[in-house]
């Protein structure tokens, strides 16, 4: 039984992702703004109120690390946040935020729990990226975008410091994710979505969980320093005309 920190754990892919270490049978903690515990959470699952807007957000985790599981072996930063806010409209303070929660926060977590990750027998750490800034750009969203892109810069550096400890740092980025968040953009927003995707559909949360369970595995041992993108193949069309009519299965 693995030990597993799941920082934004109580919605969407932070939510899928603890479901999928305790269906494993991992002890897991998780921790989100509000602290809220799932009623369907498994028994071994706990639940911890941290704000990662906050700076002692990562010595709050690691406390938490250290009274609910004891010893740690896989940190997976799923925490983020992504309001709109166009170039024009954009202030000190609204950019501050965005780094602290999406960027900040999540190295200094990561630096917080190294003593705990070097004595575990199989350290695994992963990030939630996205495709938006690393790949794809979005109106609105430079902020978040920079925090993403950046979130791949300290996972490279991060993979080469830690090797020695055999600790891998690893990323996912999802495409369009069927989320809360997402849903909050409207139905037509989420079918033009959908149609710019080759498989044809929003990712779910489990399609991302289950990638970041592999970055957690022992057969993911050998790989540091990656990002999986799990899009549907979202990124790959050239142009809107790229993307096949779903072939009918009659």
């Amino acid at each position: 039984m693995r030990h597993v920190a799941v920082v934004g754990g109580s919605r969407g892919i932070g939510r899928a992702t603890v479901m999928r270490f305790a269906q494993n049978g991992d002890r897991v903690l998780s921790t989100s703004r509000s602290g809220v515990h799932d009623k369907d959470f498994p028994p071994q699952v706990v639940s911890r109120a941290v704000n990662m807007a906050e700076v002692d957000a990562p010595a709050r985790i690691l406390d938490a690390i250290e009274q609910d599981l004891g010893r740690l072996d896989v940190l997976c930063l799923v925490a983020g946040v992504f309001p709109a806010c166009p170039l024009s409209e954009m202030t000190p303070e609204a950019l501050s935020e965005i780094l602290q929660i999406n960027l900040a926060s999540q190295i200094l977590t990561v630096s917080a729990a190294l003593p705990l990750l070097k004595q575990s027998e199989h350290p695994r750490v992963v990030l939630m990226s996205s495709i938006t800034g690393p790949v794809t750009g979005f109106p609105g969203w430079s902020h978040y975008g920079a925090t993403k892109a950046g979130q791949l810069g300290f996972m490279r550096t991060a993979a080469l410091e830690l090797a020695p400890w055999g600790i891998t740092v690893n990323a996912v980025a999802p495409g369009s994710v069927a989320t809360e968040g997402l849903a909050d953009m409207g139905q037509d927003y989420l079918e033009a979505a959908a149609a710019t995707i080759p498989l044809g559909r929003l990712a779910s949360t489990s399609d991302i969980a289950d990638a970041v369970f592999f970055l957690a595995s022992d057969s993911a041992g050998y790989i540091t320093g990656q990002c999986i993108t799990v899009d549907g193949g979202q990124t790959l069309p050239e142009t809107a005309e790229a993307v096949l009519p779903l072939a009918s299965k009659d």
